[in-house]
């Protein structure tokens, strides 16, 4: 098979932009639910804003396509709302525009080693832009610094103990393929609906990985004590069963604050890379009617 068009995969994007705000996550914000300062109809313009930039995936490294979506993010939607989901998404994006789907984690792999200087500056120039709370610093490297002399790579192998998007880069995206992606595909293939798949994801990765925006507003300790809450409400069946419903709405309530202290948006970020995973290796246009009468 070829690999795929750059049509496809920036409609893949927006979609998973989509599928990820859609779904009744507990703490962050859904369609029914907005989080102090962030609203559910931002994240719908953000999904649209991102559509150009990878439109032109082909043609764009990793690192303009971070930038450029940042940017027109920014100019839609007026604050930060993806700048991690972009994070993710760019090399997937790219790898989907190099080879068949079906290879999709081998080609991440290739796109990875070849990341650049010039990757690293242009990613860096993006989150200086859209300014998420806590990402300043890679080490021996401010992230303000234009004059950055690792690859985005380095750079990240650097983060990668203290950063969870950091670390899909210097492990080749293993959360997201064996974790988010692989879930996706059981859940769908048991017969669950699309938005309980994705809720199911979101709470699997955050009771096995404690999230990194939640760590950098308050403390790892805290972290750590939302992931073991997230494991409780999973080993209640999480929102496949009725018990585990009610322990993920109580979940929501007790992680849903006005300062977006214990948001996991980092999990957040990391579900929307898995969705696109899942889009452009396990679905085509053609498919895709069949998936949303699944929702």
């Amino acid at each position: 098979m070829p690999s795929c068009s750059d049509k496809w995969i920036a409609w893949a994007a927006q979609i998973a932009c989509l599928f990820e705000v859609l779904a009744e996550k507990p703490g962050n914000v859904t369609r029914t639910r907005d989080c102090s300062g962030l609203h559910f109809e931002q994240f719908l313009v953000s999904a649209t804003a991102i559509g150009p930039a990878f439109t032109a995936v082909s043609t764009s490294s990793v690192g303009e396509l971070i930038r450029n979506s940042v940017e027109s993010t920014k100019l839609l939607a007026g604050v930060n709302t993806n700048v991690g989901i972009l994070l993710m998404m760019a090399p997937l994006a790219k790898a989907a525009s190099l080879d068949d789907p079906a290879n999709l984690r081998n080609a991440v792999r290739r796109v990875l080693a070849e990341l650049t200087v010039d990757d690293a500056r242009q990613a860096f120039a993006a989150i200086v832009k859209a300014a998420p709370h806590g990402m300043d610093t890679v080490e021996e490297g401010d992230i303000r610094n234009d004059n950055v002399d690792m690859t985005l790579l380095e750079a990240m192998k650097l983060a990668q103990h203290r950063d969870t998007l950091a670390a899909q880069y210097a492990t080749d995206f293993e959360l997201v393929f064996d974790v988010g992606c692989a879930g996706l595909k059981r859940f769908l293939a048991e017969g669950r609906s699309l938005s309980q798949a994705v809720v199911q994801v979101y709470l699997t990765i955050l009771a096995t990985v404690p999230d990194t925006d939640i760590a950098r507003k308050t403390d790892v300790e805290t972290a750590r004590s939302i992931s073991a809450k997230a494991a409780e409400v999973m080993g209640l069946g999480g929102v496949f069963t009725e018990e585990g419903r009610e322990a993920a709405e109580r979940f929501d309530q007790l992680i849903r604050d006005e300062k977006r202290l214990y948001n996991p948006g980092t999990t957040a970020d990391l579900v929307a890379g898995s969705l696109f995973a899942f889009l452009v290796s396990e679905e085509t246009p053609e498919s895709m009617a069949a998936l949303l009468a699944r929702w």
